[in-house]
């Protein structure tokens, strides 16, 4: 039986604001194996967790994060962005996906993956997104661990897995099926997928044999994993557990 992977997306973002410390925790707290944030740079080069360009959605300030130092970020958030510093050392000890949503440049990728060395995390982080920024991702640390972002179900190009060798394929949930679980599986590959949130979608995808869900439930989908596992030590697909 493997061991599926439940991973909240943003933290757990029905329980508190989506990329903050509260959230992180709460995702923890709630079963979650694993947590997702987002990554972008500040002005000055500081990593913090925001998903869109501006804080204007969560924070009601519509200036570009770019514009911004990480000392404004904090005055107009009160504290509430934190930075990956900040995040790695609130999730010490499990296991953290970071998502690179807007950093297809390599010196800002290579930034915020040494953030993450100087952090001491990089045996517990992973990173996602589109192929240019994971190549950027394999070029900064040959050894970090790669979820590639997939929104088609076009094969993945044998030259570009060779080149990223991702450990995960990342799927958006509803492209996912049991011919594209098992052609992932066979490709030597774990397959991550994200953001189920009904009951329902989750409960096919753990059927399908997915080995991780990145999903704002991550409450829902830990009750029905965990009602899901038969009694006895699980074997996992090349170590997938977090």
């Amino acid at each position: 039986m493997q061991t599926l992977t439940a991973v909240g997306h943003r933290g757990a973002p029905y329980h508190a604001r989506e990329n903050t410390l509260e959230s992180l925790r709460s995702a923890l707290r709630l079963g979650a194996d694993a947590v997702e944030i987002d990554v972008r740079l500040t002005r000055d080069g500081v990593p913090v967790l925001l998903h869109d360009e501006t804080l204007d959605r969560l924070w009601e300030h519509d200036k570009p994060l770019r514009s911004l130092s990480a000392d404004q970020v904090r005055a107009v958030t009160d504290g509430g962005v934190p930075t990956l510093a900040e995040a790695l050392a609130a999730t010490d000890g499990s296991r953290v996906m970071i998502d690179l949503p807007g950093e297809p440049d390599a010196r800002a990728v290579a930034r915020i993956v040494a953030a993450a060395r100087e952090a001491g995390a990089a045996e517990r982080v992973y990173y996602t997104g589109d192929a240019p920024t994971m190549l950027a991702v394999r070029a900064a640390d040959p050894s970090a661990e790669i979820a590639l972002t997939r929104t088609t179900l076009a094969p993945a190009r044998a030259g570009l897995l060779d080149a990223i060798k991702p450990r995960w394929l990342n799927y958006r949930f509803a492209l996912v099926d049991r011919a594209l679980a098992e052609r992932v599986h066979q490709a030597g590959c774990l397959l991550s997928v994200w953001t189920p949130d009904t009951r329902r979608s989750m409960r096919r995808l753990i059927g399908l044999g997915v080995d991780s869900i990145t999903t704002n439930r991550v409450d829902t989908l830990h009750a029905l994993r965990s009602r899901a596992t038969p009694a006895g030590p699980a074997r996992s697909r090349g170590g997938a557990t977090a």
